[in-house]
């Protein structure tokens, strides 16, 4: 199988690496600046708790260097994709099967939604690029329950997890997400296929909502959060306000907030991916994890002030730092 990573970060490289390194199937990647040269002299690169793993790579920033790919796994941060995109087609033929392993709400995720299907959301994707270049037809969903963090251009570093799910974006079974979950159950990934895939990206949402801006705006690692009873009831309300959002466009939430707040508590001193960025001067995520929640609740008229004024909040500290550089228009 030819796989190609689209973004060779954290994530991406974990991926990738793990892939690579099973030696079954050739794992080429796509990355710019520094990451590319480290990729380049070094390989792929991922410290584990028990060593490091290599295993050689073919490093580009030019998509048509490596032509039509069996997978695509896509792991960049959102607010990139619209601009990389419409660049990734000479690595997309007829049968290729994308994997966006990315956070928050991804663009194929309202495809079957009555009142979504005229135009995705534009905080995720703006004027429809990605799914003018990425048609819903190549992706496979996919959720990442795995911590990563990036030391150095292109070296990745396991911190926790091994999870994976990956399913049909408009539900059900196919041959190629067993096919898909077997190559990464080869490379050591716990991997479980999904016939509702899209109620497990919001589950995932629903804790990552309030967890990575609050954590980004305060500096505050979990645990100091979530013993602050008034910062704990205010994350409660966005997440009351996200599942009536979700028992919406079918993604019910069985569990109450303070049942989700009792699985995060166990990470103890956790620093958020959001805040790991914000100290590291890196744009944040907020459009795929906050502001695609604001702008569902504003198109399907539910009332949502909690994660409007979250979003409002997390948006101006971004901007006010430099880590929220568009302008966005709706």
């Amino acid at each position: 199988m030819k796989i190609c990573v689209v973004g060779a970060g954290a994530i991406g490289g974990f991926l990738g690496t793990r892939l690579a390194s099973a030696g079954t199937d050739a794992v080429s990647a796509i990355a710019i600046g520094k990451t590319l040269d480290a990729l380049r002299t070094y390989g792929w690169r991922l410290d584990t708790q028990d060593a490091r793993l290599t295993a050689p790579v073919r490093a580009t920033d030019d998509p048509s260097e490596l032509g039509h790919q069996d997978l695509v796994i896509i792991a960049l941060k959102g607010q990139v994709l619209p601009t990389v995109a419409p660049g990734l087609a000479p690595l997309i033929g007829p049968e290729t099967t994308v994997l966006p392993a990315m956070n928050g709400v991804p663009w194929w995720f309202n495809a079957n939604v009555p009142g979504f299907t005229v135009s995705g959301l534009q905080s995720v994707d703006p004027n429809d690029r990605i799914a003018a270049a990425i048609p819903v037809r190549h992706v496979l969903g996919c959720v990442v329950h795995a911590s990563c963090a990036s030391p150095e251009p292109g070296l990745s570093r396991h911190v926790t997890g091994q999870g994976l799910i990956v399913g049909e974006p408009l539900g059900g079974s196919s041959a190629r997400a067993a096919t898909v979950a077997s190559r990464l159950t080869r490379a050591g990934f716990e991997v479980s296929v999904s016939d509702n895939v899209r109620q497990d990206v919001w589950y995932k949402l629903w804790g990552n909502l309030t967890m990575n801006p609050v954590s980004a705006i305060t500096g505050a690692t979990i645990d100091h959060l979530l013993g602050d009873p008034l910062v704990r009831e205010f994350c409660s309300s966005a997440m009351r306000e996200a599942a009536t959002i979700g028992k919406r466009i079918g993604c019910a939430i069985a569990q109450d907030p303070e049942d989700r707040h009792a699985v995060t508590a166990k990470l103890g001193a956790f620093r958020t991916s959001m805040l790991q960025d914000a100290q590291a001067g890196r744009a944040l995520e907020l459009d795929a994890i906050v502001g695609a929640v604001h702008e569902m609740g504003r198109r399907l008229e539910i009332p949502t002030p909690a994660i409007d004024a979250l979003f409002g909040l997390s948006r101006l500290f971004a901007r006010e730092h430099g880590l929220y550089p568009f302008a966005a228009g709706w």
